[in-house]
């Protein structure tokens, strides 16, 4: 992942490719455990991209989103309903499976 956050246009292509997939990981009442983290951190290292489902917690989605950023250091590329879109690039260039396009600055 480069230093700058996803554009508009990286965001809808990795939703496009996340439509497909099926939720790996749900998040339930206890939210972001420490057993979750773990489960995401080794998820988005196999996989780059990954949907999760949460299963509970209304009003909490982007917060706990917005935590899950901060601590894996990942991006979400989409919200909808009860399930979410995750992205984090390889640290090895040759690991790396999606190819995001150019974004337009």
């Amino acid at each position: 992942m480069s230093s700058d956050a996803l554009s508009s246009s990286q965001r809808k292509h990795l939703r496009g490719l996340g439509h497909r997939l099926d939720p790996i990981i749900h998040i339930g009442r206890a939210g972001l455990s420490e057993s979750v983290l773990a489960s995401l951190d080794q998820a988005l290292g196999q996989h780059e991209l990954i949907k999760i489902r949460f299963l509970d917690h209304r009003g909490k989605k982007r917060e706990l989103c917005a935590d899950i950023e901060e601590k894996l250091r990942a991006e979400v590329a989409g919200i909808v309903g009860h399930v979410a879109i995750l992205y984090r690039q390889a640290r090895d260039p040759e690991k790396r499976r999606l190819r995001l396009p150019k974004s337009p600055n």
